[in-house]
């Protein structure tokens, strides 16, 4: 417990600062920031070789989160959340409060909801969303262990998590598209 706070202070400290992180997730490591600092996005998709029309997701803690980010969130996507048994992405539309450039194109964010205690507890800390994006340069395999992560972005990033480096990491998450109107689209199983 004690190295779980200690890497989530030092993980805290780097990303006020508008550094980027390596870290676990729910599902496989990601290259994070604030989200709601522009500077900082444009880092990770630098560090990734991505452009800037490939969005990429945020993860919140809860619904006070959720409601600071969406003005109108479909009931449909409590239905979601609730039946879920594995992590999935929602993407929602007309977010606001986050960075220009992490919003796509069609004005909708994807988000995703953690438990996760790493990520839940620096969510709680930093009291804004946190990007997470595969740690992996864009068109690369998305590594499924800390071992396969690609030294460039281990070196590119601005401090490593030192937790949970022998897990296997699970599967990429459920995708799902929601519109204001409640219309449902899955992008990913």
């Amino acid at each position: 417990m004690e190295n779980l706070n200690e890497e989530i202070h030092k993980a805290f400290e780097i990303i006020k600062e508008g550094g980027i992180i390596l870290y676990p997730t729910d599902t496989v490591w990601g290259i994070g920031c604030d989200a709601t600092n522009p500077e900082a996005v444009a880092k990770i998709y630098k560090l990734k070789q991505r452009a800037e029309t490939q969005s990429m997701i945020v993860l919140m803690n809860g619904e006070k989160m959720m409601y600071n980010v969406f003005k109108n969130i479909p009931e449909v996507a409590w239905q979601i959340l609730d039946l879920s048994e594995k992590p999935t992405t929602l993407i929602l539309d007309e977010p606001r409060n986050v960075a220009p450039n992490i919003i796509a194109k069609d004005n909708s964010l994807g988000i995703r909801l953690v438990k996760e205690p790493f990520c839940f507890k620096l969510l709680e800390r930093m009291k804004k969303p946190l990007v997470s994006t595969s740690a992996n340069i864009s068109g690369q395999p998305t590594p499924i262990a800390f071992k396969d992560i690609n030294p460039e972005i281990i070196k590119g990033v601005d401090y490593v998590v030192n937790l949970y480096h022998d897990r296997v990491a699970g599967k990429p998450s459920t995708i799902i598209k929601l519109t204001n109107d409640s219309q449902v689209k899955v992008i990913r199983k």
